[in-house]
């Protein structure tokens, strides 16, 4: 074990540079770092929202609108199947998890279990989400299964995320930390944003646009008393006081958006332009064409924005939303628009706000703890060693920070003020081993074996305890990392990293400088004895 092999030498030498080389960027000013070469490394420690400021959300999948959404898509679905197959049949209803219709001619009746049938089929490899049956008096009902809505609130968080992250980049806010937690909820750590508010607006609401004809054959007072006539709805709006009933079916949906820019009217007032894909480019031309001189409503998430007149067909796939107010919601809408709608509605949880003053505060902090906890380390060491053994102890404590930084600037890790004190935790694991090989040396000197026996035996021994301990340390902290989430998961990533680089340095540095030190000294008895 004290043979002071090359190679022991030169990785100790590599761990030392490149602790070095990846962590000094933390130390050079930002305009330093941007005029180097571009094969120096120059990336930094990425401070976290608790110690840069900025906004923290926990964001919850809506199921209860998830799961009428779904529904209301099935009724009409069905309704629009049955219509298209010439099947006479009553609305369909909706009754808990449940969607039924009652079929008018019971010679119809297999036609339409085929029809509806083929609208739940599932796509190859995934899982039925409705069962079809019959029922009494010619009805066919189709029943949600018990996995169906958690299946889907599942796609619906994969789906969200992703979104979510477009919307906040178009921000501009630098690495933002969007991740998952539990079944049905995001996690939106945004460093840098102080407003929460925007950041809600901005992520939380689904903008989902779609065109959808006017129903003028009934008044909005008429539906408000009940008189909807069915495929039609009851939407409100900021500008109607009284509702606008529209058609169910959507003429454009917002699958159908390829672009959404900030732009101005021919008034100079700020508005939103749109371009559509073929397909949605000939539905509009078509849907323009067929019904000129009607009214249309342009609907973001179930609120009519506007109900301009068709003055003629508009075949180039292009529209516009005027009447935004100002320029700010007329960016925000573009923003949401060209990210995509979210599946489904997202509910603020919680909501928290950390100052950049209070982030400072914690830096400094940290700084501070971190400095105590390695002079009260550097301080015991010294003691209880002496000055060439602890000081050797405090050389490998000295890399192994280094090394911490480099790993978690390299990779940009996020550091948090929970990661601070994994790091300071680390600093005590990594003197730990020097403690117990230090001790097993001192056992061995005063049971009468030589310098080197003792500093062999004091190696091999503890090395089996270094291990496990350190082994069990890591299996913890990658637990708390695969279930905890935000300050939990920093926490955890910097204990992992300070767990490998302390074992390597506390054991490898410090056998190499103390076989420097026996070849050089060559010591009968250990100053520690």
């Amino acid at each position: 074990m004290m043979q002071l092999s090359r190679w022991k030498v030169i990785v100790v030498i590599a761990m030392t540079v490149f602790g070095l080389l990846f962590a000094a960027p933390n130390l050079v000013p930002a305009e330093t770092r941007a005029s180097l070469p571009s094969w120096i490394p120059a990336k930094t420690l990425n401070l976290g929202l608790d110690l840069q400021g900025g906004s923290y959300l926990l964001l919850e999948v809506n199921t209860k609108t998830l799961k009428r959404d779904r529904q209301v898509k099935l009724v009409e679905d069905i309704r629009n199947t049955l219509q298209t197959e010439k099947i006479a049949a009553t609305n369909p209803v909706v009754s808990g998890d449940t969607v039924r219709v009652r079929i008018n001619d019971p010679a119809q009746l297999d036609k339409a279990y085929k029809a509806i049938n083929a609208i739940i089929q599932p796509a190859p490899g995934e899982a039925r989400d409705y069962t079809l049956a019959r029922g009494d008096d010619q009805t066919i009902a189709a029943s949600a299964t018990g996995d169906s809505i958690n299946a889907a609130a599942s796609r619906a968080v994969q789906q969200s995320i992703e979104i979510v992250r477009k919307r906040i980049d178009a921000l501009g806010t630098r690495e933002p930390t969007i991740m998952r937690q539990g079944s049905n909820r995001i996690v939106v750590a945004a460093p840098g944003e102080s407003d929460p508010e925007r950041l809600k607006d901005v992520i939380g609401k689904t903008a989902r646009l779609t065109f959808q004809m006017v129903d003028v054959t009934v008044s909005p007072e008429e539906a408000a008393a009940g008189l909807v006539p069915p495929g039609s709805e009851l939407l409100p709006g900021d500008d109607y006081p009284t509702g606008v009933v529209v058609r169910r079916r959507a003429v454009i949906t917002g699958e159908m958006l390829t672009s959404a820019k900030q732009t101005f009217d021919d008034n100079n007032q700020p508005a939103v332009s749109l371009r559509f894909n073929s397909q949605g480019a000939r539905r509009f031309g078509d849907a323009t064409a067929q019904n000129i001189g009607k009214p249309f409503a342009i609907v973001l998430d179930g609120r009519v924005i506007s109900t301009p007149v068709i003055q003629g067909a508009i075949p180039g796939g292009t529209g516009q939303i005027t009447n935004m107010g100002d320029i700010k919601r007329a960016n925000d809408l573009a923003i949401q628009l060209s990210a995509g709608a979210l599946p489904t509605e997202l509910t603020v949880e919680e909501q928290r706000t950390v100052t950049a003053e209070l982030g400072a505060d914690a830096v400094s902090a940290g700084k501070t703890a971190t400095l105590v906890a390695f002079v009260g380390v550097l301080v015991f060491m010294i003691l209880s060693y002496g000055f060439l053994f602890g000081g050797i102890s405090v050389v490998g404590l000295v890399v192994n920070g280094l090394l911490i930084i480099a790993a978690m600037s390299m990779t940009q890790a996020t550091l948090s003020l929970p990661g601070i004190a994994g790091l300071i935790l680390t600093l005590a694991m990594a003197v730990d081993a020097n403690v117990l090989i230090y001790e097993r040396m001192r056992d061995e000197a005063r049971a009468g074996r030589t310098a080197i026996m003792s500093m062999d035996a004091g190696f091999k021994s503890a090395m089996v305890t270094i291990i496990d301990a350190n082994l069990t340390t890591l299996i913890a902290a990658w637990i708390m990392f695969i279930f905890g989430a935000g300050p939990v998961r920093g926490f955890a990533w910097t204990l992992s990293i300070g767990v490998i680089t302390s074992v390597i340095t506390s054991v490898l540095i410090t056998q190499v400088l103390l076989g420097l030190w026996f070849r050089v000294k060559r010591p009968k008895t250990l100053p520690i004895a």
